[in-house]
Formats: structure tokens, C-alpha cells, sequence
């Protein structure tokens, strides 16, 4: 089996029975902010995107480029589908030109043409992707390669089952906003970025502890950011609290754990893999010159994009707009038929927007509204002591960038908006995730999806006992098994998927709203 990197968690898989494209992407994402590192935009893509198989792991646009779908990769191909809850991911691939699809059943093998096995794994809560994430296994041949891309199930036991893995490409780097965003001391920043990098990197380590693959491929990551704007949250900076590390920095990192068997791929690179091992060749002499040059590569790619970046700002100003009576049109009848998301978030949200005022050259606040979830309006806030009310959450961003989402119709604010890292954000109390679950809600079909999910979510019967407590089996976030990811230091838990902990002397999450777990001390229930 053959596996070309083409960049990011973007890669073409050949064997004898047919060739898969897996999730490419080249052009900007999310308002321009977000690029591959390294740059993939000079490969030949009209030959890469000449395959049998698409495979599009998800709807976030780090995986999905529309534009580079539509003009490189050939529509003879069969898409590869994921089992969703919705129909997003084929309408938008149908809109494109394809339409050859091939309707997998999540968690089931199903043999191509020539004997090529495939099998994807469908994540299918509100918090996976733009709900929806997976992974695909591929055999051929006795060769097998599970591309994990950044879903995160929780665990691999259906992979393990399907034979020794040969090959196993998994996220190890940050793709997210928090903390860069929070209007924070930068010594916090630092402090909670550090921890989440430590976090992000066991997360990787236990997932290859799982699956005990003979190679593993630092993949899906991270991005690089060449907006003069955003460029502070590139990994060159030599910030301990960066969340961005690069596949450099894994071998690095990897190597503290014992890890020998690390394969990097550039856009470009080619590995072969066969049931005995694995040869590598790279578009560069030496990938430890070429990273310790990271900063000069991204001046030299920012100078290549920046006409983009500029053309791409051009086009988000839409004065004609008015964005409250927009937000109304837009939030207002999803406000109405929403139970668990409104009581969830559970309080108003409020938004200030950002634009130039003459005389300034700092952007200042010119229009600030409120999404108020127990009265289910949006409104202006109401002014007290002649400020605006106080909220748990609020959001700064220019106010432009909001009227380009209306005036496109975006359904996705997270996979737009958030992921842009274009924003600051200032929160009371505890991370709120139904916050994020709704503004990923923003069309009815989501809305009613995630408000079931929610609803059919009752806590298990099934309890463990770790240490001093005995708590259930599950985690009350999503679900991961806590014999395998649950820490407890004390009287806390922490589960290592997505670090949310408890205080199991109350029950309490102390990372979210909500969320309780049932705990007690080891033995009380005999007693």
C-alpha cells in the first residue's frame, strides 16, 4: 500500500484494487485565518485528485474545500460516506458534481472492487465536527491502515478486532480557539495553553497505546496562520502555552515516550507499507533542516498569500445588512423550538461587534447584541448604571465578519465564525459546550437532531471503582469509558479525552455547566 502526504489530514491511499483521496485541502479556511503547513498548493493535483475513491472525513473546512473538490477531483470518483445522522455532507458533495456514492454502515467492513476493504466509523454527537466526525480502516492485500484524521472515538476496540494495523494516522495538535481567544493575563493564557498541549499529547499517546500500529503518522495538523493579524499563534515563538506544535515537535515529544516508530509525511512525501515494515521518501533532504527553517517557510508562504488574504477580507463588508434584524430572522425560530440546548446555555449571550470609527485607529464597539436564551429573543442589551447588562458569555468580533455569515446563510457559526480564532471571548463561571452546540445549530435540521441527542443522553447504570470511588462507567461529557480514560488524584476525576473533571465527593463538573456524575466512596453501597 502506497500513502502519499499531501498535506495536512489530506493523503492518497494506492493499492492494487483502487486509489482514495482522503480529505483534501489547500485553500484558506475559516475567514482566511486558517492554512496547511506545510504549503501543499504546488503539488500536482490534477493527477492526485485523478482516483477511484473520495473520502471526506467530515464537514469542517479544514477537510472539506469546496472549491478545491470541485475543480481538482475527478466526479468519476466514488465518495466514500460516512453513516450521519444528516444529509449535509452528500448534498454539499452533489453540489459539487459528484454522483457516485458509496453508503457505508458505520462500524461495518465492506469489500470494493479487487478485494479493497473499507470501513468507516461515524461520530454522530451535536460535539463531533459540524455533527459529525469518523475515521476510515482500509485493507488490502493483508495490509492495514486505520486514518484516524482528529475524530476522537472512545476507543479503537472495533479497529483492533479487524487484524494488526500496519499504518495508523492520528491528530496530535490543537484545532481549536481556547485558550488564544479568552480575555485573559497572558500568564494565564500560557499556563492553560501548556496544559492543553500536554493533554492533547496524551490523548495521541493513549490512542496509539491502543491500537499498536507498526507505523504512526502525526497527521490533521496544525495549522498555520499567515494573517499578519493572527501570526502570533504560529509555534515559532518558543511559548510553552502554544497549542500548535508541529509533526517535528511529535517525533520530538513522541521520542520521551519510548516512541521509535514516528513517520512524518509532507505533501509530497511517499511511504510504502507492507505487512513488514514501511520506506519513506521525502520531497526534502532533511526534515530536521527543513522544520528548523519553519519560520523562514512561513514568511515565504505568507508573502505567496497575502493577495488572497487581502481579496478574501475584500469580500466580507456587507453594510446593506442589518445585523439585528439578520441575527432575529436567523436565531429567533430556532430559539422557539429549542428545550435542551436554551436551558443548557441557560442565560443571554451577548455579541459585541467591532468596526473603524473616524478619528480612531483601534476598531471600536458600534453595535452589541444579545441572544437571550430563557426569553428565546434577540434584542439590544438593556443598559444599567449605563453600561450594558452583564452576561457569562460574550463575544468581540468585527462586525463585518457577522454580516458576511448572514448575508452567506451560514448554518455553522462554529465552523466559520469560532474557528477563525477571529474573535476574543470572556466568560463567568465554567466552559458552557451547549453554547458551541448551538451557534453549530443554526438551520432546523441540526436544531432538532442535537436537541434529541441531548434528550436520549440518561445517565448509566453500570459504576467502576478507581481508588477511593466508585463512580459510573461512562462519562457524563461523551461517553468514553472511564476504565480506560479516568484519572482520579484525591477526590477528583479527570477524564483523559477531553480533560473535563469532577469533584466526586458532590458529583459536580468542574470544567462545565451541567454534567453531573454519580460517585460515591468505594464500598459505601455494600456497607
Amino acid at each position: 500500500m502506497r500513502i502519499t502526504g499531501t498535506g495536512h489530514a489530506s493523503m492518497r491511499i494506492d493499492t492494487a484494487a483502487g486509489s482514495i483521496l482522503c480529505d483534501p485541502w489547500v485553500n484558506p479556511a475559516y475567514f482566511a485565518s486558517w492554512f496547511p503547513f506545510p504549503d501543499n498548493s504546488r503539488l500536482d493535483w490534477d493527477t492526485l485528485g485523478d482516483v477511484d475513491y473520495l473520502y471526506v472525513s467530515h464537514l469542517h473546512r479544514d477537510h472539506f474545500d469546496a472549491a478545491h473538490l470541485k475543480r481538482f477531483v475527478s466526479k468519476k470518483a466514488t465518495v466514500l460516506l460516512p453513516e450521519y445522522p444528516t444529509s449535509q455532507l452528500e448534498d454539499e458533495l452533489r453540489a459539487l458534481g459528484f454522483t457516485k456514492f458509496f453508503k457505508t454502515v458505520s462500524d461495518e467492513v465492506h469489500e470494493l472492487d479487487g478485494g479493497l476493504k473499507v470501513m468507516i466509523q461515524a461520530l454522530i454527537s451535536p460535539t463531533d465536527g459540524p455533527i459529525g466526525d469518523s475515521s476510515l480502516w482500509v485493507e488490502h492485500d493483508g495490509v492495514r491502515v486505520l486514518n484516524q484524521n482528529d475524530a476522537r472515538p472512545t476507543d479503537l476496540v472495533r479497529f483492533t478486532e479487524l487484524g494488526h494495523v500496519h499504518a495508523h494516522m492520528l491528530q496530535f495538535s490543537g484545532a481549536i480557539w481556547y485558550p488564544m481567544v479568552y480575555e485573559l493575563p497572558q500568564a494565564a493564557k500560557t499556563a492553560f495553553g501548556k496544559q492543553k498541549r500536554e493533554r492533547q499529547y496524551d490523548r495521541t499517546w493513549r490512542y496509539i497505546d491502543d491500537l499498536k500500529a507498526d507505523f504512526v503518522f502525526p497527521i490533521a495538523g496544525p495549522p498555520c496562520f499567515l494573517d499578519d493579524e493572527l501570526w502570533q499563534f504560529n509555534d515559532i515563538h518558543g511559548d510553552e502555552g502554544n497549542i500548535f506544535p508541529d509533526q517535528w515537535d511529535f517525533v520530538a515529544e513522541y521520542a520521551k515516550v519510548g516512541g521509535v516508530n514516528g513517520v512524518v509525511l509532507l505533501p509530497g512525501s511517499v511511504s510504502e507499507i507492507t505487512a513488514g515494515g514501511c520506506e519513506t521518501s521525502h520531497p526534502v533532504p532533511d526534515l530536521g533542516e527543513f522544520f528548523a527553517a519553519k519560520e523562514e517557510h512561513l514568511k515565504a508562504y505568507r508573502e505567496r498569500q497575502r493577495v488572497v488574504i487581502e481579496r478574501e477580507k475584500a469580500s466580507w463588508s456587507h453594510p446593506e445588512i442589518d445585523v439585528l434584524a439578520g441575527m432575529r430572522a436567523r436565531i429567533e425560530p430556532l430559539l422557539e423550538e429549542s428545550v435542551r440546548l436554551a436551558q443548557g446555555v441557560g442565560g443571554p449571550v451577548r455579541f459585541d461587534l467591532t468596526g473603524p470609527v473616524q478619528g480612531q485607529d483601534v476598531p471600536e464597539v458600534v453595535e452589541s447584541i444579545m441572544i437571550d436564551f430563557p426569553n428565546k429573543v434577540v434584542r439590544r442589551p438593556e443598559l444599567v448604571d449605563g453600561a450594558p447588562e452583564k452576561v457569562r458569555y460574550r463575544f468581540r468580533t468585527e462586525r463585518r465578519l457577522v454580516e458576511h455569515l448572514l448575508h452567506i446563510d451560514e448554518g455553522d457559526w462554529v465552523n466559520s465564525l469560532f474557528l477563525s480564532c477571529r474573535f476574543s471571548a470572556a466568560r463567568i463561571g465554567q466552559y458552557n459546550e451547549f453554547v458551541y452546540a448551538f451557534f453549530k445549530c443554526l438551520s432546523e435540521e441540526r436544531l432538532q437532531y442535537a436537541e434529541g441527542w441531548y434528550e436520549s443522553q440518561r445517565p448509566d447504570a453500570e459504576d467502576i471503582t478507581v481508588g477511593d470511588w466508585s463512580f459510573q462507567r461512562r462519562c457524563p461529557h461523551l461517553k468514553a469509558d472511564l476504565t480506560r480514560f479516568g484519572i482520579v488524584e484525591g477526590d477528583q476525576l479527570t477524564c483523559q479525552l477531553h480533560g473535563w473533571k469532577w469533584d466526586l465527593k458532590s458529583g459536580r463538573c468542574l470544567t462545565s455547566v451541567g454534567h453531573e456524575i454519580r460517585s460515591e466512596p468505594a464500598g459505601q453501597s455494600a456497607a
